[in-house]
């Protein structure tokens, strides 16, 4: 696979991976339904979707080649961007007025 594609691929899975906590209320999308989730519950989820999102990452630079080692720096800027694409789910599920 290219690499610029292996990237898009990657930020294109990280935005839809940081907004499924906000957009449904179930667990990683296989558990119960529940009627509403608490924000503790979505941020855990988040941070297991960071997580996964990241493994997912590392597979396509191990395929790519030789993986680079990475800094607690690295970490922090992914952590970030991740938070940023998780803004509009964020937006949707709790600052968007519901119309009756």
């Amino acid at each position: 696979m290219n690499p610029t594609y292996s990237i898009w691929l990657v930020l294109v899975v990280a935005f839809v991976a940081a907004n499924l906590p906000f957009v449904n209320n179930r667990w990683m999308l296989v558990g119960p339904r529940r009627d509403a989730k608490s924000l503790l519950v979505r941020v855990l989820e988040l941070l297991v979707w960071y997580v996964l999102v990241g493994g997912f990452g590392l597979a396509l630079e191990q395929h790519a080649g030789q993986i680079y080692p990475q800094g607690w720096e690295f970490y922090a800027v992914t952590a970030s961007l991740f938070l940023t694409f998780a803004f509009p789910g964020f937006v949707y599920r709790y600052l968007v007025r519901r119309r009756a």
